[in-house]
């Protein structure tokens, strides 16, 4: 038992070494790019040579990518949607060309940083081995928790690498500066488990990496456009307001629940099927 939980937690070791190394990287240059190559490069490295394609899940790349993002960007329209329509957000006015520069970068940014290399060690590596073991609610729970030790693991990584390369370092955190604890560690708790759905629902991990990817271009162009210059953003009346964020995540998980109840039959009965009919 001990041995799967050693591997399962790798998997969060591998990411939080990642980020913490592009961290470091993104003090010594003044380039977004660069650290999130960085980070991309170290999980993939430290994950991929030991696990074989099927294993994480990269299978199905086309139809994983098209589910993750429909799935979530659907269920962020129907409660953004909501909430507009009940008076809680109001939207600015939309400037083309920022919004389509901003998706741009940010995509392939995300991507770098966050989508590929989280989803490829945390959903891939960390949910297989816990799956190898465990049912998959308790390896959910599992792949969940470690997930949430990342931030912290790459505080402390970033740390050691800041002292050794005579860097401006910052405290040991779990959560990344400015961000409060709870509010953080709350939505954390259910993206993750959104994003093991999508995972499991599917048999994809393209579905998690469009479905993280997705999440964070939707925030970043809404609720927090005005903050990065998005060229759109969205306005509430109340901070509680942005319980819709883990709202339509919620949403979008009982969305990938229900496509796979129906896409369950339909494999079912192709796997019944004569060889000479399929």
């Amino acid at each position: 038992m001990m041995t799967t939980w050693w591997r399962a937690a790798s998997g969060a070791l591998a990411m939080g070494f990642a980020l913490g190394c592009s961290i470091t990287v993104s003090e010594a240059v003044h380039n977004r790019f660069v650290p999130a190559l960085v980070c991309a490069v170290v999980a993939v490295l430290l994950i991929r040579p030991f696990r074989r394609r099927q294993e994480l899940g990269l299978r199905d790349a086309a139809r994983g990518l098209l589910t993750g993002l429909l799935v979530t960007g659907g269920s962020a329209v129907v409660v953004f949607g909501a909430g507009t329509l009940a008076g809680w957000i109001t939207w600015g006015r939309i400037e083309p060309h920022r919004v389509l520069l901003f998706l741009l970068t940010n995509t392939v940014i995300a991507l770098l940083l966050e989508a590929l290399p989280e989803e490829l060690s945390l959903r891939g590596h960390t949910w297989n081995a816990l799956r190898s073991r465990y049912r998959g609610f308790l390896a959910a729970v599992g792949t969940t928790a470690l997930f949430l030790l990342v931030p912290g693991i790459a505080s402390a990584v970033q740390l050691v690498l800041g002292n050794i390369f005579e860097q401006e370092t910052q405290e040991l955190s779990l959560v990344p500066p400015g961000q409060d604890p709870a509010s953080y560690l709350f939505l954390l708790t259910i993206f993750g488990f959104t994003l093991v759905v999508a995972r499991a629902a599917t048999g994809s991990l393209w579905a998690s990496i469009a479905t993280h990817l997705t999440f964070l271009t939707v925030n970043r162009l809404t609720v927090d456009g005005a903050s990065r210059d998005a060229g759109w953003s969205a306005s509430v009346v109340n901070q509680d307001v942005l319980l819709l964020v883990p709202a339509y995540l919620v949403l979008a998980a009982i969305g990938f629940y229900v496509q796979s109840l129906i896409s369950r039959p339909a494999l079912s009965l192709a796997s019944s099927l004569p060889q000479r009919d399929r």
